[in-house]
């Protein structure tokens, strides 16, 4: 069977925390963790975890929580924003970093160290 990506940009704010619920639960099933047990472990209330799989409104702490205590947080790795060099800054870089060797070297030749 072959799935396709799904758009997130084309779902409602609605769909998606109802996406993000299907998820909790479907992972919480897997674990074979009943609401009370998981609620219980990730510090909240069985029915906060309930609105969470339902798709309403909770607290962006709610979800960490919960993702926590599942193992899914490596799920937050998309967020993480990640140092990009452009191309022209990493040439710089490069030719400063020639230059500096050259520099060094070059005084290393006319003013050996002198001997005490």
């Amino acid at each position: 069977m072959i799935f396709n990506a799904m758009d997130y940009n084309v779902l409602s704010d609605t769909a998606i925390l109802q996406k993000l619920g299907e998820f909790v639960k479907h992972h919480r099933m897997n674990q074979q963790k009943s609401q009370d047990q998981l609620a219980t472990e990730a510090g909240m209330s069985r029915s906060t975890l309930s609105l969470l799989e339902r798709g309403e409104k909770v607290n962006l702490i709610t979800l960490i929580q919960v993702l926590r205590v599942l193992n899914q947080l490596h799920w937050l790795e998309s967020f993480e924003v990640k140092q990009e060099i452009s191309p022209m800054d990493y040439i710089k870089l490069q030719k400063k970093h020639e230059r500096q060797r050259i520099r060094n070297v070059n005084m290393a030749a006319e003013n050996p160290p002198s001997e005490w």
